[in-house]
């Protein structure tokens, strides 16, 4: 399945999973430029550093198996593998960062609105009965056996 027709499938937690790479992406980015500030900002851009690797472990399956990761933390990544489970982290992890709010205003919020986008699509795939599906162009079914 390549990724255009990974996108047309119409599964949301595929859109979630993708979405999630962008969380990545701009959680990393976000948290290095706020974190230079001298204010409680430096907290929330730390804890959005961490997410940003929390978040590329539970998406990229093929990590696991590659990075040399504690048993303690396999366990806990493995703990998201259905759309309810991703969908209470994401919404987690956006609640923090619109805590950030309460330190100041910052670009911190863009990491929130996209976290909490991310918790809609797998929320939205739990509710419609979708099972979860991984992104083969990610590190899904295939490619993490041929890895072993």
């Amino acid at each position: 399945m390549t990724l255009s027709e990974e996108l047309r499938s119409r599964n949301f937690s595929i859109y979630g999973q993708w979405t999630g790479v962008l969380c990545v992406i701009l959680c990393f980015a976000l948290g290095i430029a706020n974190i230079f500030h001298f204010h409680w900002v430096i907290l929330f851009s730390i804890l959005c550093l961490i997410s940003a690797f929390v978040i590329l472990f539970i998406e990229i399956p093929l990590l696991l198996r590659i990075c040399p990761t504690s048993a303690g933390f396999d366990a806990f990544i493995r703990r998201f593998e259905t759309n309810y489970m991703r969908a209470a982290i994401y919404l987690a992890l956006s609640l923090i960062q619109w805590l950030s709010l309460v330190a100041a205003r910052t670009s911190l919020v863009a990491c929130a609105v996209v976290l909490l986008v991310a918790a809609v699509f797998y929320a939205l795939a739990g509710v419609r009965g979708q099972a979860f599906v991984n992104s083969k162009t990610l590190g899904g079914q295939g490619v993490a056996q041929m890895i072993v």
